[in-house]
């Protein structure tokens, strides 16, 4: 069992994940909780900080009930370290998952995030890891997580305008999603781009299928 934690308490977020996860690997059993304790999304560091003791809360009601794997869906990789400490099983991040697949996908890679407050933690967890001579940029498309929701045509339609404007720009080969609410633009972008787009859902999805 696989168990992928929202840290954010909008519960429509939490069922895209899902659905995708089980769309990647069939195979696996994944469930998927929302932090109804959490804010309504997560963006910045006040949002993350928020986020924490709710999700640790979840992530250690999932490690005794023995799941395989848990998942933080959120970006930003809340509270990982502090996850990993608390859990008798592998804890991933959808941010860090997706990382290290583009890093094996491409020489050099960008990262197309929400809004401009989340672009130094999102650098500074790609340094952390490792990667950071890989990174071309994280760029801001200036889309809310909310919007992604409550706005997805129009929303959509900025993420992948920014995708095209680093496809121009970065001299990278793979541009990751950074964002959990992202799950549908690959397929939405698909034709108007020739990079590699990682999913960090799918990306998590099937690491934590090996466990």
């Amino acid at each position: 069992m696989i168990i992928l934690i929202n840290p954010n308490s909008t519960q429509a977020m939490t069922q895209a994940m899902l659905a995708t996860a089980r769309q990647t690997v069939p195979t696996a059993h994944f469930e998927g909780w929302t932090s109804h304790d959490g804010p309504p999304a997560i963006q910045g560091a006040e949002d993350g900080d928020a986020a924490t003791e709710p999700l640790l809360r979840l992530v250690r009601q999932a490690s005794d009930e023995g799941a395989s794997a848990i998942i933080i869906g959120c970006f930003d990789d809340t509270a990982l370290s502090r996850a990993r400490a608390l859990a008798a099983c592998p804890v991933i991040g959808i941010g860090q998952a997706a990382y290290h697949v583009a890093s094996l996908a491409a020489d050099r890679f960008s990262v197309v995030t929400t809004l401009p407050v989340s672009v130094p933690i999102l650098e500074a967890n790609i340094e952390a890891y490792g990667l950071g001579g890989q990174l071309g940029r994280v760029r801001a498309s200036n889309v809310p997580v909310l919007a992604l929701e409550t706005d997805a045509e129009a929303a959509t339609q900025q993420v992948i305008a920014e995708i095209i404007a680093a496809e121009a720009e970065d001299q990278v080969q793979a541009v990751v999603l950074g964002c959990g609410g992202m799950v549908g633009i690959a397929e939405q972008a698909h034709g108007r781009t020739s990079l590699r787009l990682i999913d960090g859902v799918r990306a998590a999805a099937h690491i934590a299928s090996t466990f």
